[in-house]
């Protein structure tokens, strides 16, 4: 508490009642540290530099210094940052800091700052709120017994207490099921989704990626034992909760400590078709979105176009390879290319939009070679859970090497958010539920809670 005590005093002037724009928290820390310096030094303007510099090597100086810049990295990653969510981080970061930094490493051999600040920022990446990135930095705080859960929600919050106390409930739930066997790891997803916050679980996913992208210091079994119960629980539960960049992370890091030589096998044949640094498809989506956009017709048509890309993992590729037992090159679906559409508002923008979306596979088919046997028109004729969408396949071979085909999706933004609002139910589906309606229940379940922790951080 001592190191609390100090970042008081080397911040007199910010109450954390206030809501400080960057630029105010950057000017803050120059006058902090500059308080620091001796008398004599601050007379003299020719010194004035060197004094800073000196300052900036104090306990003190590094420590106001941090704050500032983690408290940056943080809000550079979130969208939409509303003042209470700004004071909650500003809050968390203050008391962890200090903490941490007084904390031995941790067994990767990272500084528990560090640590931290990584994890704080991959949830801030998924654009979680301000209680959750809170309770990621204070995890290891509160790991070390220097705070208790009473102490954060006196502190910090009731909502970021909770979900520290939701995620150390959830750390020891592996150890009491048998991870080999399919049905206790299906039933033990099935339990969490049911019995614990949702934003717990994202929570408890993102360290085990954190985890995952750092283990190499472990030695082989326990590495593979790992990556086992990633493999069998984690990853499918990260599906679930609908987090699809965790869970295919979290398979391929598994599939890479399990099976390395098979990694590095799909590995090595994916980056065959890489042209340099850039990966293809990050190419053929620049391409495709140029193109749409210098259409007239198009223009005429959409107020917006959008394209995802999307590259299949190495996981899934191999699932593919042993089930199907096909050869690397029939793989179909490595590459893949979502176009959304925003029609032009008018009378009918959903004839509009469908319009659109023709129109935008005309243009593809004049830049790459289409597939007729994989083409599907959803549009037309939609599935029977109202499902639109066009889909199709193209071949992206040039100079004379062979590529696998690119599959494409066109929809609107209506269809798209139709599209993925059906997704929970799905993923929650796979993720280990085999009851459509308990699926569809769990849903309502989870957005209610999505809601209800936003009018809770709202203004």
């Amino acid at each position: 508490m001592v190191a609390m005590s100090s970042m008081e005093l080397l911040i007199p002037k910010l109450r954390l009642g206030e809501c400080h724009s960057k630029s105010q928290l950057l000017a803050l820390s120059s006058s902090c540290i500059a308080k620091q310096q001796h008398p004599r030094a601050l007379m003299c303007k020719a010194s004035a530099a060197e004094s800073n510099a000196t300052a900036l090597e104090q306990t003190g100086g590094k420590m106001v210094v941090e704050l500032v810049g983690a408290f940056n990295q943080l809000t550079q990653k979130i969208n939409v940052l509303s003042s209470s969510s700004s004071r909650l981080l500003f809050k968390s970061l203050k008391l962890s800091i200090p903490i941490l930094q007084a904390l031995p490493l941790v067994p990767d051999g990272r500084s528990p700052l560090s640590k931290a600040l990584s994890l704080a920022l991959l949830l801030a990446a998924l654009q979680m709120d301000a209680e959750v990135i809170s309770a990621g930095l204070l995890t290891q705080v509160l790991e070390a017994g220097a705070i208790s859960i009473y102490q954060v929600r006196d502190r910090i919050g009731t909502g970021t207490a909770h979900l520290l106390h939701e995620s150390m409930r959830l750390k020891n739930i592996p150890s009491k099921v048998e991870v080999l066997d399919d049905d206790s790891a299906a039933a033990l997803r099935k339990f969490c989704l049911t019995f614990y916050d949702i934003r717990a679980l994202i929570l408890d996913l993102a360290l085990k990626l954190d985890m995952m992208r750092h283990l190499d210091y472990l030695p082989r079994y326990q590495q593979q034992m790992l990556s086992l119960e990633v493999l069998k629980i984690y990853a499918p539960l990260a599906h679930a909760v609908g987090t699809n960049h965790l869970s295919l992370e979290l398979e391929d890091l598994s599939f890479r400590y399990l099976f390395p030589y098979s990694y590095l096998y799909v590995d090595t044949w994916l980056r065959s078709h890489q042209p340099g640094n850039k990966p293809l498809i990050d190419i053929y989506k620049e391409q495709l979105l140029q193109t749409l956009k210098a259409d007239p017709i198009l223009a005429d048509m959409v107020d917006d176009v959008a394209v995802k890309g999307r590259y299949k993992s190495r996981y899934s590729t191999m699932k593919k390879l042993l089930r199907d037992g096909r050869k690397p090159e029939e793989v179909n679906d490595v590459l893949g290319l979502r176009v959304i559409l925003n029609p032009r508002s008018g009378i009918d923008m959903s004839q509009e939009g469908e319009r659109a979306c023709y129109r935008t596979r005309e243009i593809i088919q004049s830049l790459w070679k289409e597939m007729p046997h994989r083409t599907k028109d959803y549009i037309a004729r939609p599935k029977a859970n109202g499902y639109k969408s066009l889909h199709m396949a193209v071949d992206v071979s040039d100079n004379g090497m062979a590529r696998p085909l690119m599959e494409i999706q066109i929809r609107t933004t209506e269809m798209d958010m139709l599209a993925t609002g059906g997704t929970a139910s799905h993923s929650l589906y796979k993720g280990g539920l085999t009851d459509p309606e308990e699926a569809k229940r769990l849903k309502a379940i989870m957005i209610a809670a999505a809601e209800l922790a936003a009018l809770r951080l709202k203004d």
